[in-house]
């Protein structure tokens, strides 16, 4: 008579809940660091760039120099910090992290505007920072231009500009960082605690010697991977939850798409997450070892996701290393569900490649966990 792929399941189940329980080192790592990284993460990813530091060397003194700075400080881009009085200390005030933006108003500014010629301001910005560098120019070039053109339709008569462009901004029409970051920080967050989490509760039996008594008992690998992954599985999916209620009411991010497609996206993520957890504890002799493997994962995750940068800009092998990770998909799915609202047509694609690799990695599982000791 041929043997049950799932035998056992049902005694692993009983045995694997009430150690989960009783574990209050996985439940800490399963709860705590998730909760203060989806906060953190939350307030701390922000690409709007808002009162930079901005030193000013204004040589003109007058009103159209003045009303010049009003036009900067207006768009809340930058704040002045303080006046200096010649180029050197501009750069200076850079150089030291004073300011990340030093803006020189030359003597002959108002004479050189009222004669009709082009008057020149000269901005000193702090390329360090490529995303505060990035942002202050793209505001000065629209802070002068738009200055500009006011002053020619003034002095032409013109009413209306020639080209006008009235864009629509879809799906996150304010363009608050929150609602782009904050999903993808779920999937971040989900698989530093789930897969931690699994792969150290299997290696930690394997230091107390629980393991043997398991893999000489009457069980199939397939039911004791199983039996192992449901109950982490269930907290998992607690955690998920808790975490999409900080993302509503904490962040105020709108979920524009279907509550129940966006839990089985997530039951799919987590169940991916612990069987690559499972995978890593099959190779890890120790607790170390399975932090160390873990990380080789998780890191990948974070930066060819699409978490933080665009992966249509990446090299090639980047990209093709993304495509390998559900978290990859998961985000994809989090973004089309809960910002664009997505139906499952629009999404099909990505949870069908989520769902083949959780499968596939349960497997590998159940295979290379070999019922032998040693």
């Amino acid at each position: 008579m041929k043997a049950h792929p799932f035998r056992g399941l049902r005694a692993i189940l009983f045995k694997e809940f009430i150690s989960v329980l009783r574990d209050p080192m996985t439940l800490f790592f399963m709860r705590f660091p998730p909760l203060i990284e989806m906060v953190a993460f939350g307030y701390a990813l922000d690409n709007d760039v808002r009162h930079m530091a901005m030193a000013v060397l204004n040589e003109d003194r007058t009103v159209e120099s003045r009303q010049l700075l009003d036009r900067f400080v207006n768009t809340e881009t930058f704040r002045i910090v303080g006046e200096v009085q010649n180029v050197e200390q501009l750069a200076a005030e850079i150089r030291k992290g004073n300011a990340y933006v030093g803006l020189q108003i030359p003597p002959h500014f108002t004479r050189d505007l009222r004669a009709g010629h082009p008057a020149q301001v000269q901005m000193l910005i702090d390329g360090s920072n490529s995303t505060t560098a990035l942002a202050a120019l793209n505001t000065a070039v629209a802070v002068t231009l738009t200055q500009s053109v006011e002053r020619m339709m003034r002095e032409s008569g013109r009413v209306h500009v020639p080209i006008e462009v009235r864009p629509q901004m879809l799906y996150n029409p304010t363009m608050r960082s929150p609602n782009f970051f904050v999903p993808g920080v779920i999937g971040v967050v989900l698989q530093i605690g789930t897969t931690f989490a699994t792969a150290m509760a299997v290696v930690r039996e394997r230091e107390r010697g629980t393991l043997e008594q398991l893999l000489v008992s009457p069980l199939s690998s397939w039911g004791l991977m199983l039996g192992k992954l449901i109950p982490y599985l269930c907290l998992g999916m607690t955690m998920a939850i808790l975490l999409f209620a900080i993302m509503r009411f904490v962040f105020a991010v709108p979920i524009a798409g279907s509550v129940v497609a966006m839990l089985i996206a997530t039951i799919v993520y987590v169940f991916a997450l612990l069987s690559l957890g499972l995978l890593v504890a099959t190779k890890a002799e120790n607790q170390m070892q399975a932090l160390q493997m873990s990380m080789a994962f998780i890191l990948p995750s974070v930066f060819f996701s699409g978490f933080i940068f665009p992966r249509e800009t990446m090299p090639a092998i980047f990209y093709a290393l993304g495509a390998a990770m559900p978290t990859t998909y998961f985000i994809a799915l989090m973004r089309a569900i809960i910002l664009r609202g997505a139906t499952f047509l629009e999404y099909w694609p990505s949870l069908a490649i989520m769902s083949a690799m959780a499968v596939a990695l349960f497997c590998v599982c159940a295979v290379r966990f070999q019922k032998k000791i040693g």
